[in-house]
């Protein structure tokens, strides 16, 4: 394999569509992509930055999740992974992973849209990391209707649950242990700023994380704790062929950016530590777009 920071041309660096039909059921396991994302297994190398850190990431089975999980323990932090029971399979990866690195790995299957989850999930990372100092709020539902007529009140209800209550769930329970010099970091998207049409519901979601973690922000900074927001455009995660867009989409999945690919989840994984890090030390409130080029968000 290509060493991942050797210089070489970013467009053709990882796969390109057309990419095969690949259709899940939700929430969809990322052991069955083609191509398999990268995450970082074996191409993201730490260096130290978060050493000693505990963390806890929602949605750290796969994709984007997967991807902060895999650099933390390889900066030297501990780390607990929050994910819907169903995902189990691609959980363990991870877990192997984090503990391959000589680092704390908690496992905390659950569903995040029940309010007593979330507070439950915080308090058993903390019970099992001794702490807490950076928190990834990241799990996410995407679900495409076509028209507003398909988009029901139960998928309406669960994705407003998953993205905008269960943050302010876990960000309420969370906070009373983060100290200072802790780090929030959320996961919006382009969407936030250049909504689909057929992803109202979510979209509308991640222009609120935008805006909660803004707000959240300004009050944290209070007690020394900083929060930021990473807002990705097109990248191939199970969230993709798993409903969150129409197959024939998925087959062009990021052939519109500047790139002409989506992006990999790894590629991500830098922003999430320097958020995490001291290195981000005079960052709060910002959004970190990286979205293929074009300037949006």
């Amino acid at each position: 394999m290509t060493d991942r920071l050797e210089m070489q041309d970013p467009r053709s660096q990882y796969p390109q569509p057309p990419f095969p039909q690949q259709p899940q059921a939700a929430p969809g396991v990322a052991q069955k992509m083609d191509p398999k994302p990268d995450h970082g297994e074996t191409s993201y190398e730490g260096s130290g930055k978060l050493k000693g850190r505990k963390a806890l990431i929602t949605g750290g089975d796969s994709g984007i999740g997967r991807a902060a999980a895999i650099a933390y323990a390889r900066e030297g932090a501990d780390v607990a992974i929050g994910y819907l029971p169903s995902e189990e399979a691609d959980a363990k990866e991870v877990i192997a992973l984090i503990e391959a690195e000589g680092r704390k790995a908690i496992s905390l299957p659950g569903d995040i849209k029940d309010e007593s989850w979330c507070q439950a999930m915080v308090q058993q990372a903390v019970e099992g990391l001794g702490g807490l100092d950076i928190l990834v709020i990241n799990a996410a539902r995407q679900q495409y209707r076509e028209s507003i007529a398909e988009l029901s009140s139960d998928d309406f209800d669960q994705t407003m649950k998953t993205n905008l209550y269960a943050l302010h769930w876990t960000a309420k329970a969370a906070t009373p242990h983060l100290p200072p010099g802790a780090a929030v970091i959320t996961t919006a998207s382009i969407q936030a700023y250049d909504p689909s049409a057929i992803l109202l519901d979510y979209a509308t979601t991640k222009a609120g994380i935008v805006a909660y973690t803004k707000a959240l922000s300004q009050q944290l900074i209070k007690r020394g704790v900083r929060a930021n927001v990473v807002a990705p455009g097109p990248f191939w995660t199970v969230l993709q062929p798993s409903g969150g867009q129409p197959s024939e989409k998925v087959e062009k999945f990021g052939e519109q950016t500047d790139f002409g690919r989506p992006g990999q989840p790894v590629e991500l994984a830098p922003i999430y530590v320097l958020l995490a890090s001291q290195e981000g030390s005079y960052l709060n409130g910002e959004v970190f777009g990286a979205v293929g080029g074009g300037g949006v968000a």
